[in-house]
């Protein structure tokens, strides 16, 4: 069986430190470098319940997409909810790991997990000069409120759902899409002259900005929902790696939904 070092070395190759955002926190969290790795699960969030999974899984090491500490920290105390995590982890020897925008960027990265759970053909970078979202295609054009519902059941079920800007009967052929927050991306979006946006984390001000300056059709999803299908294309990755090695690991990814959204409820009061 392999050391934490040689799995994460392994990531690591996969999803490079160095491509990083600077303000980023990516890499090992917590575990010891020499301890041996039998079972990793993947999630999106390092969260107390998926703590809580990996010990009941018996799980060695956990794999997130997001951060656990992305700011600076004086304390670990577990009177403090990440403080938690941490002693969590520490306690039952488990050992966590981070690939966040090194992620989003790497081929296949982030977006690539998204438009392969949509059935998407990727046909190139929505952002070449960093990697950052993907450009792609429908094998038959559908409208705008067509590719929504494809999104709607093919993403993980979340409380938000789906939101949709633009018209519904517009054709779709070629789209963007990026996993998690994505309204920073417009001029490429338009740029590169696609019939939709898929993405997460749409605000009020970019959206009208966006639908008053082109016909562009924007699909917006849960955060959480739009990276989740990256946990499988990871683990599929490092199943490979195992298989090459003969490591022998046992690969899991939670199900477990940690978008921090719990209700939704249509608003119908009297305007």
């Amino acid at each position: 069986m392999p050391r934490l070092s040689e799995v994460t070395a392994a990531l690591d190759a996969l999803w490079p430190p160095e491509r990083a955002e600077g303000w980023d926190a990516v890499g090992t969290v917590c575990g010891e470098p020499d301890a041996d790795i039998t079972r990793v699960l993947f999630a999106v969030d390092p969260v107390q319940e998926i703590a809580d999974e990996a010990v009941a899984l018996g799980a060695d090491l956990i794999v997130t997409h997001h951060p656990l500490y992305l700011r600076g920290t004086t304390t670990v105390a577990a009177s403090h909810f990440k403080g938690r995590v941490v002693h969590s982890l520490i306690k039952h020897d488990i050992a966590l790991h981070v690939a966040h925008t090194n992620a989003d960027t790497a081929d296949p990265g982030v977006s690539d997990a998204l438009a392969g759970a949509l059935d998407l053909r990727v046909v190139g970078p929505l952002v070449p000069e960093n990697g950052l979202g993907r450009i792609c295609e429908l094998d038959h054009p559908e409208t705008l409120r067509e590719f929504a519902a494809r999104a709607a059941k093919r993403l993980p079920a979340t409380a938000q759902g789906i939101r949709v800007a633009g018209d519904l009967d517009a054709t779709v052929r070629r789209v963007a899409v990026s996993g998690g927050s994505g309204d920073g991306l417009f001029d490429a979006v338009r740029a590169a002259g696609v019939d939709a946006f898929l993405t997460s984390d749409l605000r009020h001000h970019p959206v009208s900005e966006a639908t008053q300056h082109s016909p562009l059709g924007l699909v917006d999803a849960a955060h959480w929902a739009t990276e989740w299908p990256w946990c499988e294309q990871a683990a599929s990755q490092l199943d490979e790696i195992s298989d090459r090695h003969g490591w022998g690991l046992r690969v899991h990814v939670s199900k477990t939904v940690t978008d921090p959204w719990s209700s939704h409820h249509t608003s119908g009061a009297p305007n």
